[in-house]
Order: structure tokens, then C-alpha cells, then sequence
């Protein structure tokens, strides 16, 4: 599958999901080992879409890549069926306008219109992809412009003849993103779409810094995610991926690389790995 049509499947994927381990260290990227690991295995924070005057991968990345057999995404977006499932997942069973009573139509279509379209045009929307339309009010520059993370990991990976992966499948991600957010509730996430805006810049700075702490602190923020979203799109997936991750990595060598938000934390995986015995150290360098 080419590149450029994995990119197009995933951006509006990527605007949903969020952009937290030591929070005192400043670091995105660990060396996993110990606990019976042949050689290190890899994990980092990504941030998964931003301008391309603000993308950043730096060397070290492409370094710990280099060295490892495997690719592990949160989903593996270049099986042609998990990209299937990811445009079905943005449409949705029924138009919004037949999920929604009058007044609450009328809400979104105020909305829309800070957006730049109309319900006539997001009318099919399911709210994964209605939610998408944050990115709108995140970032200033033309979407031909922004650059995705995890596409430029692929590309080094498959340059290394490394094999990609995935931690979850595009249906259980979609499982647990409706548990987060219902329709209503993405609605209210578009009326804070100028702080998504204002927001958005601090958390690039905090990724491009690699301020660990910073970042999962601005992710979790409260205006954005309460509890119990927050134990749907972060921790419980968090520790689904803990789990599957010892299998990988005692095959062979592995890349793991998930949203930063995912890090750090009572529940990231960087503390979820080392309750399972793991050693994991900064790459500082």
C-alpha cells in the first residue's frame, strides 16, 4: 500500500486521539529490558500530527529504530484491512441530524459554522470523525502541511526492512473512543475548539522539549477529559498494550511507539512495564 494513501486514511484518526515513567525526566524515548529480554526493546512518545514547520523526530529516534526488527504502532496502518475499517469508522450507521433533537441540531449547526462547513457536509459524520474537526481550530497551517509522526516512522522502518505492527486493531480503538465520547459530548469538545487551539502550541513545545511531566499533565487537563474519559482513551488501552508487549519483545527486538500521552503516569506503560519487571531507562542522548 502506498504511503500517501496510508496518510490520507489516518489523519482524521490522528486529530481524534490525544497527544505521561519518571515524570521528572525529560525524556520521550526508553530502553526496555531485563526480565528475561535477549536484547533492548523501545518505547516512545509520539506526538502524532502537527505543522511540518513544527515536526521534529530527533536522531536518537531514528537511531533506537535502526537497531530493532519491529515497528509497533498503536494500530498497523499498513494493513490494508485495518485502513478499511478506519474509513468505515468515520461514517456513520445514521446522519447525525437523525440522532439529534432540535435544539441540540441547532447547537452544532452554530458550531459548524466557526468550523467553516455545515451540517449539509458532516451530515454522515460518525462522532470520531466529527470530532476530527478540532484539528481545524489546532493547527494553523494548510492541511497539506502537516506531518504525521507515525508515517515518518513507517518510512524509516520499511527503509530498515523492518515489519510493522499494531498494539490494537482499528475496532477496538473505535470501541473505546465511543465509550469516551458520545455525540454530545464531542459536540461539547468542538465549542472548546479555540482552546484545543491554545493548548495544542503548549503541548508541542512540552513534546519538542520532551517535558514528560509537562505533557501528561496538559493531556489529562480537565477541560478535555475527565475520569472516566480519560479510563477509556488512555488507561485501559494502556494496559491492554502492557500485556501484549512482552510477547513482542521476546521474539525479537521491538520499536514500540504510542501517543506521548500514553507514557506517563500511575497507569502509563512505562509504569505498567516495570510493575511486570522491566527496566526502563531514559535515552537522554
Amino acid at each position: 500500500m502506498q504511503i500517501k494513501k496510508i496518510t490520507r486514511s489516518i489523519l482524521a484518526l490522528f486529530c481524534v486521539l490525544a497527544a505521561s515513567a519518571q515524570s521528572h525526566t525529560q525524556s520521550l524515548l526508553w530502553e526496555i529490558s531485563g526480565n528475561g529480554l535477549s536484547a533492548p526493546s523501545y518505547l516512545a512518545g509520539t506526538f502524532h500530527t502537527m505543522c511540518a514547520e513544527d515536526f521534529l523526530m530527533k536522531e536518537k529516534v531514528k537511531t533506537a529504530l535502526g537497531k530493532t526488527k519491529n515497528l509497533v504502532l498503536e494500530i498497523n496502518y499498513t494493513d490494508s484491512g485495518e485502513v478499511e475499517a478506519l474509513q468505515k469508522m468515520m461514517s456513520a450507521e445514521q446522519p447525525l441530524s437523525a440522532q439529534l433533537d432540535a435544539e441540540s441540531l441547532k447547537r452544532l449547526e452554530n458550531i459548524l459554522v466557526q468550523y467553516g462547513t455545515s451540517l449539509k457536509e458532516v451530515d454522515s459524520f460518525s462522532p470520531q470523525a466529527l470530532y476530527s474537526l478540532v484539528s481545524k481550530k489546532s493547527f494553523t497551517c494548510a492541511p497539506a502541511d502537516l506531518r504525521m509522526y507515525e508515517i515518518e516512522l513507517i518510512k524509516l522502518a520499511m527503509g530498515n526492512g523492518a515489519r510493522i505492527g499494531g498494539l490494537e486493531t482499528v475496532e477496538t480503538q473505535a470501541k473505546y473512543l465511543g465509550l469516551a465520547y458520545n455525540l454530545h459530548q464531542t459536540i461539547e469538545q468542538l465549542e472548546a475548539g479555540d482552546s484545543y487551539a491554545a493548548i495544542t502550541k503548549d503541548m508541542i513545545k512540552a513534546f519538542q522539549d520532551e517535558n514528560l511531566e509537562e505533557l501528561t499533565r496538559m493531556v489529562r487537563d480537565r477541560r478535555f477529559m475527565n475520569d472516566e474519559q480519560e479510563k477509556w482513551v488512555l488507561t485501559e488501552r494502556n494496559r491492554n498494550w502492557a500485556q501484549s508487549m512482552p510477547d513482542m519483545m521476546k521474539k525479537e527486538s521491538t520499536f514500540f511507539a504510542v501517543g506521548g500521552g500514553h507514557l506517563g503516569g500511575n497507569n502509563g506503560v512505562i509504569k505498567l512495564l516495570q510493575d511486570l519487571g522491566y527496566t526502563l531507562k531514559p535515552v537522554i542522548l
